[in-house]
């Protein structure tokens, strides 16, 4: 048995591996592997997970590329229609797994790459870059749903001023009620594995219709998906300051062990908001 194996058996039975990890492995199929999937395997998952009817970019094996390949990779992506994989990558598993849930998104964000590639260059990389490699690799989707904007709002206003007892402790109910936590960042995901106190992820909400919570996983994803890009185009393609605002991951309720009042207290990672924070344009979600 291989290394990557021996590392895939042991990280999925393990009980610290986090609840947005183990549900998206297993309602991807993967989690009844015996090895580290290929990427053949992850093209099929990926296929099977739309039902034959996937639209997005294939996942090439890294090893397969020449030498003299130059390009950057956002370049290969939006010109070849593939997304170079790491063969036995947790970090590249993760980004397709991204790709298979959030299509549409991915692939507006790198378009978004190759438009400021083309206009200003690879270096030096502008804000937005910045800020869609940020929301890439770390970011977390806050679905509101529209009938519960009010309670939506106050809850998003908690985060956004750091108010981390009130917001992720003493509203824990409201989680699974008035806000709907999804994980976009494959970072995120891969750091998930095997958690530790100051992860933390960037934070994007978005509207959703009242009927959300009655959908299956899948189609949660699928229209977040439609409305992520919107949201995006809203917030000026992600150039504005202080748009994503920090959450530690750890402590949105039961994505984290140990949630006591006293976990929450800990200002080595539920940290005060710095007095040149900044407001993040996304407040109040109308």
């Amino acid at each position: 048995m291989n290394s990557s194996s021996l590392n895939w058996i042991s990280a999925k039975n393990s009980a610290d591996i986090a609840l947005p990890v183990s549900t998206l492995l297993s309602l991807s199929g993967l989690l009844k592997n015996t090895g580290f999937p290929t990427v053949e395997e992850i093209n099929r998952t990926v296929a099977t997970w739309h039902q034959g009817h996937y639209h997005g970019p294939i996942f090439k094996g890294q090893s397969t590329y020449d030498d003299s390949e130059t390009r950057y990779y956002e370049q290969i992506v939006a010109e070849d229609g593939d997304v170079p994989t790491r063969e036995g990558s947790w970090h590249d598993l993760f980004n397709a797994l991204i790709w298979m849930q959030f299509p549409k998104t991915k692939a507006y964000l790198n378009a978004l790459h190759v438009e400021d590639i083309q206009t200003f260059g690879l270096n030096p990389r502008t804000r937005r870059r910045n800020h869609i490699t940020h929301f890439d690799e770390c970011g977390v989707v806050l679905a509101i749903p529209r009938d519960r904007l009010k309670q939506g709002n106050a809850l998003l206003t908690l985060l956004a001023q750091h108010q981390w007892v009130e917001g992720l402790h003493d509203e824990k109910t409201q989680w699974g009620d008035s806000i709907y936590p999804f994980v976009f960042g494959h970072a995120i995901l891969e750091m998930m594995l095997n958690p530790f106190i100051g992860l933390t992820g960037k934070w994007l909400a978005v509207v959703v219709e009242p009927d959300f919570h009655t959908l299956s996983f899948a189609q949660q994803v699928q229209t977040l998906d439609e409305s992520l890009v919107q949201r995006i185009q809203q917030l000026q393609d992600l150039t504005p300051k202080y748009l994503l605002k920090p959450l530690p991951v750890l402590g949105v309720p039961g994505w984290g062990q140990g949630q006591t009042l006293a976990f929450y207290q800990n200002q080595d990672y539920f940290r005060p908001k710095r007095a040149n924070g900044g407001s993040t344009i996304q407040l109040p979600l109308t």
